[in-house]
Protein backbone atom coordinates (compact mmCIF):
# COMPACT_ATOMS: atom_id res chain seq x y z
CA UNK A 1 0.00 0.00 0.00
CA UNK A 2 1.42 3.65 -0.68
CA UNK A 3 0.43 5.80 2.28
CA UNK A 4 1.65 8.35 0.62
CA UNK A 5 -1.70 8.49 -1.61
CA UNK A 6 -3.75 6.29 0.12
CA UNK A 7 -3.15 7.07 3.92
CA UNK A 8 -3.08 10.70 4.37
CA UNK A 9 -7.06 11.25 3.83
CA UNK A 10 -7.78 9.10 6.24
CA UNK A 11 -5.31 10.17 8.54
CA UNK A 12 -6.74 14.22 7.90
CA UNK A 13 -9.91 12.01 8.62
CA UNK A 14 -8.90 11.12 11.94
CA UNK A 15 -6.88 14.36 13.03
CA UNK A 16 -10.63 16.40 12.25
CA UNK A 17 -12.56 13.45 14.31
CA UNK A 18 -14.49 14.77 17.41
CA UNK A 19 -13.63 12.52 20.63
CA UNK A 20 -13.43 11.84 23.90
CA UNK A 21 -10.76 10.76 25.78
CA UNK A 22 -11.80 8.16 29.11
CA UNK A 23 -8.16 6.61 29.80
CA UNK A 24 -5.53 9.33 30.13
CA UNK A 25 -3.45 9.22 33.43
CA UNK A 26 -2.35 13.11 33.93
CA UNK A 27 0.63 12.06 35.94
CA UNK A 28 2.09 10.11 32.51
CA UNK A 29 1.36 13.10 30.32
CA UNK A 30 4.56 14.81 31.64
CA UNK A 31 6.44 15.05 28.99
CA UNK A 32 10.46 15.90 29.46
CA UNK A 33 10.96 18.90 28.78
CA UNK A 34 8.23 19.69 31.25
CA UNK A 35 9.76 17.39 33.49
CA UNK A 36 13.15 19.00 33.35
CA UNK A 37 11.81 22.58 33.64
CA UNK A 38 9.69 21.95 36.84
CA UNK A 39 12.49 19.99 38.43
CA UNK A 40 14.75 23.44 37.87
CA UNK A 41 11.60 25.73 39.42
CA UNK A 42 12.00 23.45 42.41
CA UNK A 43 15.57 22.69 42.31
CA UNK A 44 15.26 19.21 42.04
CA UNK A 45 18.01 16.88 40.29
CA UNK A 46 16.92 14.25 38.06
CA UNK A 47 19.00 11.12 37.56
CA UNK A 48 19.37 12.16 33.39
CA UNK A 49 21.60 14.74 32.31
CA UNK A 50 19.39 15.12 29.56
CA UNK A 51 15.74 15.57 27.75
CA UNK A 52 17.44 13.34 25.17
CA UNK A 53 19.04 10.75 27.98
CA UNK A 54 15.78 10.44 29.62
CA UNK A 55 13.59 9.79 26.19
CA UNK A 56 16.37 7.18 25.81
CA UNK A 57 15.28 5.70 29.29
CA UNK A 58 11.64 4.86 27.76
CA UNK A 59 12.76 1.25 26.30
CA UNK A 60 10.09 -0.70 28.42
CA UNK A 61 10.53 -4.52 29.24
CA UNK A 62 6.71 -4.80 31.14
CA UNK A 63 4.47 -2.61 33.23
CA UNK A 64 6.16 -2.19 36.36
CA UNK A 65 9.66 -0.80 33.96
CA UNK A 66 7.60 1.69 33.02
CA UNK A 67 6.04 2.19 36.50
CA UNK A 68 9.49 2.72 38.09
CA UNK A 69 9.98 5.60 35.78
CA UNK A 70 6.80 7.12 35.67
CA UNK A 71 6.66 7.40 39.47
CA UNK A 72 10.33 9.11 39.50
CA UNK A 73 9.11 11.58 37.27
CA UNK A 74 5.89 12.43 39.53
CA UNK A 75 8.21 13.80 42.06
CA UNK A 76 8.94 16.86 39.94
CA UNK A 77 5.77 17.59 40.67
CA UNK A 78 4.96 19.69 43.94
CA UNK A 79 3.30 22.72 44.02
CA UNK A 80 -0.44 23.60 42.66
CA UNK A 81 1.16 25.29 39.65
CA UNK A 82 3.31 22.36 38.75
CA UNK A 83 -0.33 20.62 38.86
CA UNK A 84 -1.73 23.45 36.81
CA UNK A 85 0.79 23.50 34.24
CA UNK A 86 0.62 19.52 33.69
CA UNK A 87 -3.11 19.72 33.23
CA UNK A 88 -2.95 22.42 30.58
CA UNK A 89 -0.09 21.12 28.65
CA UNK A 90 -2.44 17.98 28.19
CA UNK A 91 -5.08 20.01 27.63
CA UNK A 92 -3.92 21.85 24.91
CA UNK A 93 -2.55 18.60 23.33
CA UNK A 94 -6.15 16.82 23.30
CA UNK A 95 -7.39 20.18 22.41
CA UNK A 96 -4.96 20.22 18.50
CA UNK A 97 -6.37 16.11 18.74
CA UNK A 98 -9.80 17.57 18.90
CA UNK A 99 -10.89 16.08 22.18
CA UNK A 100 -14.45 17.45 23.40
CA UNK A 101 -14.19 15.73 26.89
CA UNK A 102 -11.64 14.07 28.43
CA UNK A 103 -11.70 11.75 31.59
CA UNK A 104 -8.57 12.29 33.71
CA UNK A 105 -7.32 9.62 36.38
CA UNK A 106 -4.88 11.24 38.56
CA UNK A 107 -3.08 9.21 41.44
CA UNK A 108 -3.27 11.05 44.77
CA UNK A 109 -1.17 8.16 46.77
CA UNK A 110 1.90 8.94 44.23
CA UNK A 111 1.97 12.74 45.72
CA UNK A 112 0.81 12.16 49.48
CA UNK A 113 3.77 9.83 49.82
CA UNK A 114 6.00 12.22 49.12
CA UNK A 115 4.35 15.23 51.26
CA UNK A 116 2.32 17.01 48.80
CA UNK A 117 -1.20 17.52 50.39
CA UNK A 118 -3.60 16.31 48.59
CA UNK A 119 -5.30 19.93 48.48
CA UNK A 120 -2.28 20.90 46.11
CA UNK A 121 -3.10 18.15 43.67
CA UNK A 122 -7.18 18.97 43.60
CA UNK A 123 -6.10 22.52 43.03
CA UNK A 124 -4.24 22.33 40.04
CA UNK A 125 -6.00 20.01 38.00
CA UNK A 126 -8.98 21.72 38.65
CA UNK A 127 -8.19 25.17 38.15
CA UNK A 128 -6.69 23.92 34.80
CA UNK A 129 -9.16 22.03 33.94
CA UNK A 130 -12.10 24.93 34.82
CA UNK A 131 -10.03 27.66 33.40
CA UNK A 132 -10.42 25.18 29.68
CA UNK A 133 -13.86 24.75 30.48
CA UNK A 134 -14.54 28.76 30.07
CA UNK A 135 -12.31 29.93 27.61
CA UNK A 136 -12.03 26.41 25.56
CA UNK A 137 -15.38 24.77 25.10
CA UNK A 138 -13.14 21.83 26.78
CA UNK A 139 -15.57 19.78 28.64
CA UNK A 140 -13.89 17.10 31.80
CA UNK A 141 -14.00 15.10 34.61
CA UNK A 142 -11.91 14.10 37.03
CA UNK A 143 -11.07 10.07 38.00
CA UNK A 144 -9.49 9.40 41.34
CA UNK A 145 -7.25 6.16 41.58
CA UNK A 146 -5.66 3.59 43.74
CA UNK A 147 -2.76 2.87 43.44
CA UNK A 148 -3.59 -1.38 43.74
CA UNK A 149 0.08 -2.01 44.85
CA UNK A 150 -0.35 -0.73 48.33
CA UNK A 151 -2.92 -1.85 50.89
CA UNK A 152 -7.20 -1.37 50.81
CA UNK A 153 -6.51 0.95 53.85
CA UNK A 154 -4.51 2.91 52.01
CA UNK A 155 -6.96 3.49 49.42
CA UNK A 156 -9.72 3.97 52.27
CA UNK A 157 -7.38 6.39 54.10
CA UNK A 158 -7.16 8.55 50.21
CA UNK A 159 -10.79 8.67 49.99
CA UNK A 160 -11.42 10.09 53.04
CA UNK A 161 -8.80 12.74 52.72
CA UNK A 162 -10.09 13.33 48.98
CA UNK A 163 -14.30 13.29 50.65
CA UNK A 164 -13.24 16.72 52.79
CA UNK A 165 -12.71 18.05 49.42
CA UNK A 166 -15.48 16.74 47.34
CA UNK A 167 -17.73 19.48 47.64
CA UNK A 168 -15.32 22.27 46.10
CA UNK A 169 -14.67 19.91 43.28
CA UNK A 170 -18.07 18.26 42.52
CA UNK A 171 -18.32 19.75 39.20
CA UNK A 172 -15.26 17.60 38.32
CA UNK A 173 -14.40 14.57 40.76
CA UNK A 174 -17.15 11.60 40.10
CA UNK A 175 -15.41 8.80 39.98
CA UNK A 176 -12.74 6.72 41.32
CA UNK A 177 -10.57 3.82 39.58
CA UNK A 178 -7.50 1.26 40.00
CA UNK A 179 -4.11 1.30 38.63
CA UNK A 180 -0.68 0.81 38.89
CA UNK A 181 1.24 -2.83 38.69
CA UNK A 182 -1.79 -5.57 37.78
CA UNK A 183 -0.14 -8.62 38.75
CA UNK A 184 -1.07 -9.98 41.94
CA UNK A 185 -3.04 -7.47 42.98
CA UNK A 186 -6.51 -8.69 41.90
CA UNK A 187 -9.74 -6.37 41.81
CA UNK A 188 -10.95 -8.08 44.88
CA UNK A 189 -8.09 -6.43 47.14
CA UNK A 190 -10.16 -3.67 47.00
CA UNK A 191 -14.09 -4.61 47.42
CA UNK A 192 -14.67 -2.54 50.27
CA UNK A 193 -13.94 0.70 48.99
CA UNK A 194 -15.17 0.33 45.91
CA UNK A 195 -18.20 -0.61 47.62
CA UNK A 196 -18.00 2.40 50.10
CA UNK A 197 -16.97 4.46 46.36
CA UNK A 198 -20.45 3.42 44.55
CA UNK A 199 -22.70 4.50 48.27
CA UNK A 200 -21.35 7.76 48.01
CA UNK A 201 -22.40 8.28 44.69
CA UNK A 202 -19.17 7.83 42.39
CA UNK A 203 -18.64 6.55 39.08
CA UNK A 204 -16.62 3.36 39.30
CA UNK A 205 -13.86 2.03 36.76
CA UNK A 206 -10.77 -0.05 37.02
CA UNK A 207 -7.49 -1.69 34.91
CA UNK A 208 -8.15 -5.35 34.46
CA UNK A 209 -7.38 -7.76 31.91
CA UNK A 210 -3.96 -5.66 30.44
CA UNK A 211 -0.68 -7.92 32.15
CA UNK A 212 -3.80 -9.76 34.28
CA UNK A 213 -5.37 -12.63 33.53
CA UNK A 214 -9.49 -12.58 32.41
CA UNK A 215 -10.29 -13.64 35.53
CA UNK A 216 -9.45 -9.94 36.60
CA UNK A 217 -11.99 -8.56 34.55
CA UNK A 218 -14.88 -10.96 35.97
CA UNK A 219 -13.64 -10.07 39.53
CA UNK A 220 -13.63 -5.86 38.11
CA UNK A 221 -17.09 -6.16 37.19
CA UNK A 222 -18.84 -8.62 39.80
CA UNK A 223 -16.83 -8.10 42.95
CA UNK A 224 -16.15 -3.76 42.08
CA UNK A 225 -19.19 -3.88 40.39
CA UNK A 226 -17.01 -1.42 37.48
CA UNK A 227 -18.78 0.84 34.58
CA UNK A 228 -15.92 0.49 32.63
CA UNK A 229 -12.84 -1.73 31.99
CA UNK A 230 -9.76 0.30 31.50
CA UNK A 231 -7.79 -1.82 29.06
CA UNK A 232 -9.33 -4.83 28.94
CA UNK A 233 -7.30 -6.46 25.83
CA UNK A 234 -6.90 -10.02 27.38
CA UNK A 235 -10.87 -10.52 27.42
CA UNK A 236 -10.31 -12.85 24.00
CA UNK A 237 -8.99 -15.20 26.02
CA UNK A 238 -12.56 -15.87 27.64
CA UNK A 239 -14.74 -16.66 25.05
CA UNK A 240 -17.58 -16.30 27.68
CA UNK A 241 -16.43 -13.15 28.76
CA UNK A 242 -16.45 -11.78 25.57
CA UNK A 243 -20.42 -12.90 24.98
CA UNK A 244 -20.97 -10.91 28.39
CA UNK A 245 -18.85 -7.34 27.35
CA UNK A 246 -20.92 -7.63 24.07
CA UNK A 247 -24.27 -8.13 25.41
CA UNK A 248 -23.63 -5.80 28.82
CA UNK A 249 -21.93 -3.02 26.09
CA UNK A 250 -19.42 -2.48 29.25
CA UNK A 251 -17.13 -0.51 27.82
CA UNK A 252 -13.28 -1.07 27.27
CA UNK A 253 -11.01 1.93 26.69
CA UNK A 254 -8.17 0.34 24.65
CA UNK A 255 -4.91 2.09 24.72
CA UNK A 256 -3.07 0.57 21.22
CA UNK A 257 0.36 2.35 21.71
CA UNK A 258 0.45 1.64 25.50
CA UNK A 259 0.24 -2.34 24.69
CA UNK A 260 2.52 -1.99 21.84
CA UNK A 261 5.38 0.32 24.01
CA UNK A 262 4.82 -2.48 27.11
CA UNK A 263 4.76 -5.87 25.26
CA UNK A 264 1.29 -6.62 25.93
CA UNK A 265 1.58 -6.66 22.23
CA UNK A 266 4.82 -7.44 19.86
CA UNK A 267 3.89 -5.51 16.62
CA UNK A 268 0.88 -3.32 16.32
CA UNK A 269 -0.68 -5.94 13.63
CA UNK A 270 -1.46 -8.35 16.00
CA UNK A 271 -3.08 -5.86 18.24
CA UNK A 272 -7.02 -7.29 19.00
CA UNK A 273 -8.89 -3.93 18.84
CA UNK A 274 -10.45 -4.53 15.58
CA UNK A 275 -11.54 -8.09 16.80
CA UNK A 276 -13.06 -6.41 19.83
CA UNK A 277 -15.24 -3.82 17.63
CA UNK A 278 -16.04 -6.34 15.28
CA UNK A 279 -16.96 -8.56 17.34
CA UNK A 280 -19.72 -6.15 18.93
CA UNK A 281 -17.57 -4.68 21.89
CA UNK A 282 -17.93 -1.35 22.95
CA UNK A 283 -14.28 -0.29 22.45
CA UNK A 284 -12.27 2.80 22.92
CA UNK A 285 -9.04 4.15 21.58
CA UNK A 286 -7.60 6.07 24.64
CA UNK A 287 -3.72 7.48 25.10
CA UNK A 288 -2.84 6.33 28.44
CA UNK A 289 0.31 7.33 29.36
CA UNK A 290 1.21 9.72 25.98
CA UNK A 291 4.81 11.36 27.39
CA UNK A 292 6.15 7.81 27.56
CA UNK A 293 3.97 5.82 24.92
CA UNK A 294 4.77 7.87 22.22
CA UNK A 295 1.86 9.71 21.11
CA UNK A 296 -1.54 11.48 22.21
CA UNK A 297 -4.96 10.50 21.08
CA UNK A 298 -4.56 10.75 17.12
CA UNK A 299 -1.17 9.19 17.01
CA UNK A 300 -2.90 6.39 18.64
CA UNK A 301 -6.20 6.06 16.25
CA UNK A 302 -3.93 6.91 12.96
CA UNK A 303 -1.51 4.19 14.23
CA UNK A 304 -4.15 1.50 15.03
CA UNK A 305 -6.28 2.50 11.88
CA UNK A 306 -3.18 1.79 9.52
CA UNK A 307 -2.17 -0.97 10.90
CA UNK A 308 -5.33 -3.16 11.71
CA UNK A 309 -7.06 -1.31 7.85
CA UNK A 310 -9.78 0.40 9.85
CA UNK A 311 -12.65 1.74 7.86
CA UNK A 312 -13.58 5.41 8.37
CA UNK A 313 -16.58 3.67 9.53
CA UNK A 314 -15.15 2.23 12.23
CA UNK A 315 -13.35 5.42 13.31
CA UNK A 316 -16.98 6.73 13.74
CA UNK A 317 -18.06 4.05 15.44
CA UNK A 318 -14.85 4.34 17.97
CA UNK A 319 -15.29 8.21 18.49
CA UNK A 320 -19.11 7.37 18.89
CA UNK A 321 -18.41 4.89 21.47
CA UNK A 322 -15.82 7.27 23.56
CA UNK A 323 -18.71 9.59 23.83
CA UNK A 324 -21.37 7.46 25.02
CA UNK A 325 -19.24 5.66 27.49
CA UNK A 326 -18.60 8.99 29.23
CA UNK A 327 -19.49 10.16 32.24
CA UNK A 328 -20.87 13.19 30.57
CA UNK A 329 -24.47 14.76 30.86
CA UNK A 330 -26.69 13.01 28.45
CA UNK A 331 -27.11 16.41 27.04
CA UNK A 332 -23.78 17.15 25.66
CA UNK A 333 -23.43 13.28 24.88
CA UNK A 334 -26.25 13.93 22.00
CA UNK A 335 -24.65 17.58 21.62
CA UNK A 336 -21.38 15.85 20.25
CA UNK A 337 -23.21 12.46 18.46
CA UNK A 338 -24.70 15.00 16.69
CA UNK A 339 -21.27 16.91 15.77
CA UNK A 340 -19.80 13.34 14.79
CA UNK A 341 -22.48 12.37 12.36
CA UNK A 342 -22.14 16.23 10.57
CA UNK A 343 -18.92 15.54 10.05
CA UNK A 344 -18.79 11.98 9.03
CA UNK A 345 -21.69 13.27 6.41
CA UNK A 346 -19.27 16.59 5.44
Amino acid sequence: MNSTTIDHPLHDFIRGLPKAELHLHIEGSLEPELMFALAQRNSLKLPYASVAELRAAYDFADLQSFLDLYYAGAAVLQTEQDFYDLTIAYVQRALADKVRHAELFFDPQTHTARGIPIETVFAGLARALREARVEKNFSSRLILCFLRHLSEEDAFATLDAALSLRENYKDLWTGVGLDSGEVGNPPEKFARVFAKARELGFHVVAHAGEEGPPAYIHAALDVLKVERIDHGVRCEEDPALMQRLAQSQTPLTVCPLSNLKLCVVRDLREHNLARLLRAGLRVTINSDDPAYFGGYINANFIATADALQLSRDELVQLAANSFSASFASAEQKQHWLVELQAYQAS
